[in-house]
């Protein structure tokens, strides 16, 4: 399976024609693979026999309501699932996460909006699967999501939890850019914020600690005007 916001297979349940279409096309445009079905039955028949990476899941089928396909869903695979609805109510929302539901969406949404919560939902997924992997190793750092330990060169390196959570999230993505607006995003949730003297602040206390300075990177590396890159210095990394 694919996890992140990269190309998935996408499984997508809506009976309507026009709908159909219409957000095939926008996953279709954002790189994702996508298997149209428009019955209950079909549906299930697909994430039996294939290696569907998500499901977007309209509730209103023809053959059999959405909450029985969710249930039935759960009791034979653990695919992440979107449920696409009409339904705002909270004792709505509430009973469909507590099925199993990994997010919803609310009809009428734009293109823009599923694309958002898909890549979002794979994206989390992607981060369980990584951290149940066991820990990351970057030459002489070790980062163990699950003990919520850092060790430089068999030395303990103690991190407060933002520091921590910091170091994981550019560990997991060793060698790639990643910008200070997704950390800002996915580290400390403020999407709508300008955090770049935060991070920058946090980046610095992280150096010190890897026995580092910004002059003299060994694993954490700004690329300006992009953003950090986790470099694995053992490998002889260079920059983009």
């Amino acid at each position: 399976m694919v996890y992140g916001a990269c190309m998935a297979l996408v499984l997508l349940v809506e009976d309507d024609p026009a709908v159909q279409t219409a957000m095939t096309a926008a996953l279709r445009g954002a790189d994702h693979v996508v298997q149209p079905v428009g019955t209950a039955l079909l549906a299930l028949q697909a994430v039996t026999d294939d290696a569907v990476d998500l499901v977007v899941l309209d509730l209103g089928l023809p053959d059999l309501d959405g909450f029985e396909v969710l249930r039935m869903l759960r009791a034979v695979s653990q695919v992440p699932v979107i449920i696409a609805t009409a339904r705002s109510d909270d004792p709505t929302i509430v009973r469909l996460l507590d099925a199993g539901a990994d997010d919803y969406i609310t009809k009428p949404f734009s293109s823009g909006v599923l694309i958002a919560r898909v890549n979002a939902v794979l994206r989390r997924v992607g981060d369980a699967a990584r951290a149940e992997d066991g820990p990351i190793t970057i030459c002489e750092l070790v980062v163990d999501k699950a003990r919520h330990e850092v060790t430089l060169g068999g030395s303990a390196v103690e991190l407060p939890r933002r520091e921590f959570d910091l170091l994981a999230y550019l560990a997991e993505r060793c060698g790639t850019v990643v910008p200070k607006s997704e950390l800002a995003r996915e580290v400390w949730h403020q999407p709508n914020m300008n955090l770049d003297p935060t991070i920058d602040v946090h980046l610095s206390w992280l150096r010190r600690k890897l026995g580092e300075t910004a002059a003299n990177p060994r694993y954490l590396h700004t690329v300006r005007g992009v953003g950090i890159k986790m470099v694995d210095p053992c490998a002889n990394s260079s920059l983009v």
